[in-house]
């Protein structure tokens, strides 16, 4: 299967595009975004990785040409992950510049899939991308990155900024990226429209509370009016503020003590899968 076959978009205005994953039937599939610059070109989160997305870009008209010329235009690529679970840093291997926060720079870079919760059936990938492909077989390859992020930090694409905002709690590493020209939220796995996940491995319901008054704090400012998930659809501010209050109303003693139950049982899950499939 093409990579024009597999990956499907949509343009949102301003040089931002939602990009999917067609045949990748899931809950956990990723949102894409490219988000163009005049001086830099990125793509936060990268999904599975099973065809190759940066043909998908150029091929499609969404990117320059690639056997275009650096003097003819071509601007420079960044893939940012907001987190390196495996539907989010899968195609990370397929970029030559990729950006991560400083806490899961390691996990990336050894390949871990226990940290990056790798949890992948058949029956989810409705098309095989290659001939005899199977669940089985995948796994987030390792990526040494080449730019380490942390909170405060800025990716300049020209004629727009994007301030990294360390939010933790979904996972260690767990960023988003904000517009504030724009009042865009590009919120990852931090923050979506439905049930938020504080059970993984490097998950941390402490951490979810602080992140979740954080973004309240973003709302009560008025520096964000639209956010960009990792799933689902987009949505904007009142949303947000709900979302983020209803987290910290239930984040009580019997909200952990479940938590903390579902957590080992995943833990231990990841453990015995991860190590079947290890080479």
């Amino acid at each position: 299967m093409s990579a024009l076959e597999w990956y499907a978009h949509k343009s949102l205005g301003d040089g931002i595009f939602w990009i999917q994953e067609r045949f990748y039937e899931s809950g956990n599939r990723a949102n894409i975004w490219l988000v163009r610059g005049s001086e830099q070109d990125v793509v936060i989160d990268t999904g599975l990785g099973l065809r190759s997305l940066p043909e998908y870009l150029y091929s499609s008209g969404l990117l320059q040409d690639c056997g275009a010329k650096e003097d003819a235009g071509r601007r420079p690529l960044l893939a940012v992950a907001t987190h390196v679970h495996f539907d989010h840093s899968g195609g990370l291997y397929q970029f030559d510049q990729v950006a991560v926060h400083r806490a899961e720079a390691e996990a990336l870079a050894r390949g871990d899939n226990f940290e990056t919760v790798t949890w992948l059936s058949d029956s989810e990938v409705v098309r095989a991308p290659s001939p005899g492909w199977r669940a089985r077989q995948f796994r987030v390859q390792a990526v040494q990155p080449t730019l380490i992020l942390q909170d405060g930090d800025v990716i300049n694409l020209g004629d727009r900024q994007l301030t990294v905002m360390h939010m933790p709690g979904h996972s260690r590493g767990s960023i988003c990226l904000h517009d504030k020209d724009r009042k865009v939220l590009f919120s990852g796995d931090v923050v979506y429209d439905g049930s938020l996940i504080d059970w993984l491995p490097y998950s941390r319901i402490s951490d979810y509370v602080g992140t979740c008054e954080r973004l309240i704090e973003l709302v009560d400012s008025g520096l964000v009016e639209k956010v960009l998930p990792g799933h689902f659809n987009t949505f904007g501010a009142e949303r947000l503020f709900r979302l983020a209050s209803n987290y910290i109303s239930k984040a009580g003693i019997c909200h952990k003590v479940s938590t903390f139950a579902m957590r080992s049982l995943a833990s231990l899950a990841l453990r015995v899968t991860n190590s079947r499939t290890s080479p």
